[in-house]
């Protein structure tokens, strides 16, 4: 039966606790160069509604690095849902490809898709959620603190579908997750309901709040984003006046534990809703994030498409 990913609840904790250490064993081997062909011969589909650096970069090199080929698809060829319903799209790429990647606007789109298609799915980033970038942000969490388990987050900015994808994925793994958004931009109300569901059998503290200082007390790592996302830039100007209190900068940062790290998911508007201090400074770990893209979405390409592959 076929797997897809497009949100992290369609996986189990263990299961994501999977996809992270084989990651790392992954980043292990890229490094020696010494990466297992896992899809040597197979096909993946990179079907792109909105522009991307890291999401299409690293599944192209990962899916090379992996054995197998990419080929890049941009909506301005072929109209996702307007020149062909999603649903011909689906059964067409499935009879290509071994796998399709979708980085869309709407989620019913991918949701759409991955029902008629009969290969993987996986979302590369819908307005609702973008699961891979948390993979890879806690891979990187786990490859600095040597743990996930106990780490406290502190989200501040826009509840936007990072935000949303923090949700899911702290609650999956058991995590403290505070999330702070100016009143008016807070996550979406079914994601804060499904991930308190999963936050009831795995332990995980889930907070909504909107004091950006409260939200970063005692925290492990503080992640934001973009104030402005990609289909949002008409709102630019307001959002920037809505959001100028949650600015990640030196001052909110003295608030936090000695030892806590900063984070973003890039590309990031210096000046906004990070500092250039911030982002430059000691406690960044932001590239190491970046880089894990590349890994995090090998493991979960070799999950997906092959899914009888193992190392040791």
């Amino acid at each position: 039966m076929k797997r897809d990913l497009l949100s992290l609840a369609d996986v189990t904790p263990a299961e994501i606790e999977y996809l992270l250490t084989l990651a790392s064993k992954l980043k292990q081997r890229q490094k020696t160069g010494l990466t297992p062909p896992f899809l040597e011969g197979k096909t993946l589909a990179l079907l792109f509604h909105k522009q991307s650096l890291r999401t299409r970069t690293s599944f192209e090199v990962g899916m090379h690095q992996l054995g197998g080929f990419t080929s890049y698809i941009h909506d301005q060829e072929i109209g996702i849902g307007t020149r062909e319903p999603v649903k011909d799209l689906a059964r067409v790429l499935s009879r290509y490809y071994d796998g399709i990647v979708l980085r869309t606007f709407s989620h019913d789109i991918v949701v759409e898709l991955a029902e008629y298609a009969t290969v993987p799915v996986i979302n590369g980033l819908t307005d609702l959620l973008h699961p891979c970038q948390i993979l890879s942000a806690m891979l990187a969490l786990r490859e600095h603190f040597g743990r996930l388990k106990g780490l406290h987050i502190a989200y501040v900015g826009d509840g936007n579908n990072m935000a949303n994808s923090w949700l899911l994925g702290a609650a999956q793994m058991g995590l403290a997750l505070t999330v702070a958004c100016p009143r008016g931009y807070q996550p979406e109300p079914t994601i804060l309901a499904q991930a308190s569901q999963i936050a009831e059998t795995t332990g995980a503290m889930l907070e909504i709040v909107e004091d950006p200082h409260q939200a970063v007390k005692g925290v492990d790592a503080v992640y934001t984003d973009v104030w402005t996302s990609m289909g949002q830039e008409a709102e630019a100007e307001a959002r920037r006046r809505d959001f100028q209190a949650y600015q990640i900068n030196e001052a909110l940062m003295a608030e936090t534990l000695s030892h806590a790290v900063v984070m973003h998911c890039l590309p990031a508007h210096r000046g906004e809703e990070i500092t250039d201090a911030v982002f430059e400074g000691s406690r960044s770990i932001v590239f190491e994030e970046a880089e894990n893209r590349l890994h995090a979405q090998k493991a979960l390409l070799a999950f997906l498409m092959a899914p009888e592959a193992q190392i040791s």
